[in-house]
Formats: structure tokens, C-alpha cells, sequence
């Protein structure tokens, strides 16, 4: 049985009610597609962007079983 890395989304709501998301666990450009969602959900305005080493490692493809069939 193989473990899949932990990916993690943490949202801190500033005093001064600007929101940021942190994203970890998550390689590659993938982060952005994880936290499209919840951008929109918090207004779609993205002020500033800083992508962590993890965003230029490539993204992991699945892994495919015994049958050639993609497993997620």
C-alpha cells in the first residue's frame, strides 16, 4: 500500500481582513488549480502571489496499477 504526501491548505484572515492561503505538500503549478476554488470563493482579487520551492519541482502523474489503468 503506498501513502500519498499530505497536502495541506491553511487560510489566515488577517485583523485587517485581508485573507492569505498557504499551501503545502502540493508540487508544481498544481497549487494554483487546488486553491482556484476557495480564491473565488474569497472574492477572486489576488493581490500578491509568492510560490514556495515546492511550486518548481515537477508535478507527481498518477500512478498506473498492473492493467495499465490510471489510479488517483
Amino acid at each position: 500500500m503506498a501513502f500519498m504526501d499530505l497536502e495541506e491548505i491553511d487560510v489566515f484572515i488577517e485583523k485587517d481582513g485581508q485573507v492569505r492561503i498557504e499551501v503545502r505538500g502540493v508540487k508544481g503549478s498544481h497549487c494554483l488549480t487546488v486553491t482556484k476554488d476557495l480564491e473565488r470563493a474569497l472574492g477572486g482579487q489576488v493581490t500578491k502571489r509568492e510560490m514556495t520551492p515546492e511550486a518548481s519541482e515537477p508535478t507527481p502523474q498518477p500512478a498506473q496499477d498492473q492493467q495499465g489503468q490510471r489510479r488517483a
